[in-house]
Order: structure tokens, then C-alpha cells, then sequence
């Protein structure tokens, strides 16, 4: 899931609270996340590069 911040444990340092960095969900990818894409209840998250992961 994207707002898991034990992946990225520094965005919590800098991010007001309830703000929420949006990271991409493509596997070892660590960019962020700007492309936000409808699934189920929840929503994914992918940079410009693996957006088309969306799809998937």
C-alpha cells in the first residue's frame, strides 16, 4: 500500500499531519506516486513512468 510509511519512514518528517505522500506502487520503485487510479474501494498509485502498471 502506498501510505505505508515503514517504506518510506522519512516522509513522515516532513509531511503535516493528515497529508498523505502518495508513493508508486510499482515494485521497487521509489518515486513519487502522482497517478492515482480507482480499484475496488481503494485506490493505486504510480509514478509517470509505471502508470500503465494501473492497468494491470
Amino acid at each position: 500500500m502506498a501510505d505505508d510509511f515503514t517504506k518510506y519512514p522519512s516522509s513522515t518528517e516532513t509531511t503535516p499531519a493528515g497529508l498523505f505522500e502518495h508513493w508508486c506502487e510499482h515494485p521497487g520503485c521509489t518515486k513519487w506516486g502522482g497517478w492515482g487510479f480507482p480499484r475496488g474501494k481503494q485506490t493505486v498509485w504510480f509514478c509517470w513512468k509505471h502508470r500503465g502498471d494501473a492497468d494491470n
